[in-house]
């Protein structure tokens, strides 16, 4: 999602103008729904003239709709502009260690339709296939007619090669160097519209700061707690940039070193985090096999003793975790999610309890850091991976605008 496209304008290109004034306007309607055109001249600094042959050009393509009529400080009264969201579509999809999740939504991030698949471990050819194969059900669902595709996002539990739509590493699956929309490609010929993929925590935090609304958080941590451990970090609200790190490794907290010497990582380090709080490390700890719900298996044993000591020092270590992701990034909020928050007090309450202990220690301020729980994140990279799709649109040089 690089904006590097402006510098290959000439100035006076009058079509990219036009088209950078567009963006403009949809992206100060995406943020802050319910502007009128003299608001937007306002705020973008852009003539009334402007605003007004862009908004028309937006409506007749269907990226906006109009609303309720408002009063006016000054001058007439203007109609409110929000997002359509009956004329586009957009895709994503996550794919996980032990399943698929799918989402339609619209440019506003409302889910359309979602779906989770449980899948056993396997080749990202079959992955790929099966994949494919439940779009094909969203696709004939969403695309009658009225709505257009903008495209699809993926995203995926590994680091991605920056520049590059290579999965360099997915551990806990066993995968390296996986060109994934490739093998997608042949299965979805039909799929029209921008396509990229992106690591699952990257994925999660674009979208849950880029769908905001309102008071929008200077930046964002997300931190997905599930089979493995990850995170990812995003800045800025107009496009919102993630931080990633000359080889895609930045958020890979699982794999930073909280016991030295301890039990080997499917990464083949010892001591990473994920060997004390992860999915894996807990089914280990429990004897609980693959093929099994971890979170069907753990919430009818919630209080067996060795289920609550195995989750009481899961939760301490991600309370280690999250004060480590305080002092090193320092976002504005941080937010928790993955499918182990499901398993409610026993693991979370240590952690939170800890982060919040110890959070303000170093500055000695009474200013807290805002952390939020998802309790269901099912659908939460998914959904931002389709919001990266709309961003790059509106951002890039696509001419869908």
């Amino acid at each position: 999602m690089s904006t590097s496209y402006q510098q290959q304008h000439k100035a006076g290109d009058l079509h990219f103008l036009k088209r950078l004034n567009r963006s403009a306007i949809l992206e100060l309607v995406r943020r802050t729904p319910g502007l009128t055109r003299a608001d937007i001249a306002s705020q973008a600094q852009l003539t009334k003239a402007t605003v007004g042959a862009g908004v028309q050009s937006l409506l007749h393509q269907g990226w906006l709709r109009e609303g309720e009529l408002l009063k006016s400080s000054g001058g007439r009264p203007g109609r409110a502009l929000h997002l359509n969201d009956e004329r586009h579509v957009l895709f994503g999809a996550e794919v996980g260690v032990h399943g698929l999740r799918l989402v339609a939504c619209t440019l506003s991030g409302q889910v359309l339709e979602s779906h989770h698949e449980h899948l056993v471990p396997t080749t990202p050819e079959v992955t790929a296939e099966l994949l494919a194969e439940l779009l094909h059900g969203l696709m004939r669902a969403h695309l009658d007619g009225n709505r257009r595709c903008l495209g699809l996002g993926v995203a995926l539990p590994g680091p991605i090669a920056p520049g590059k739509p290579v999965l360099r590493l997915a551990p806990n699956l066993g995968w390296r160097d996986i060109r994934f929309l490739d093998l997608l490609r042949p299965h979805l010929s039909r799929l029209e519209g921008t396509w990229l993929m992106d690591n699952e925590a990257k994925s999660a935090a674009f979208g849950e700061l880029y769908f905001r609304t309102g008071n929008i958080p200077e930046s964002l941590m997300y931190v997905s707690a599930g089979t493995g451990i990850g995170s990812g970090m995003v800045e800025g609200s107009h496009l919102p940039l993630v931080a990633r790190g000359i080889q895609g490794l930045a958020g890979e907290i699982g794999h930073t070193v909280l016991q030295p010497g301890g039990l080997y990582c499917h990464c083949g380090n010892r001591g990473c985090a994920e060997t004390l709080v992860s999915g894996w490390s807990i089914r280990a700890a429990l004897g609980i096999a693959e093929e099994e719900d971890l979170i069907e298996a753990l919430l009818p044993r919630l209080n067996e003793p060795d289920v609550q000591t195995t989750l009481r020092r899961a939760g301490e270590a991600l309370g280690i975790l999250l004060l480590n992701l305080h002092h090193t990034q320092n976002p504005s909020e941080i937010v928790l999610g993955g499918s182990l928050t499901q398993l409610g007090a026993p693991l979370l309450s240590p952690a939170l309890d800890y982060f919040k202990a110890n959070q303000s220690r170093l500055l000695g301020t009474t200013q807290q850091v805002p952390l939020r729980v998802i309790e269901d994140s099912t659908f939460v990279a998914a959904r931002g991976a389709a919001a990266q799709v709309l961003a790059s649109i509106i951002h890039g040089p696509s001419d869908l605008i």
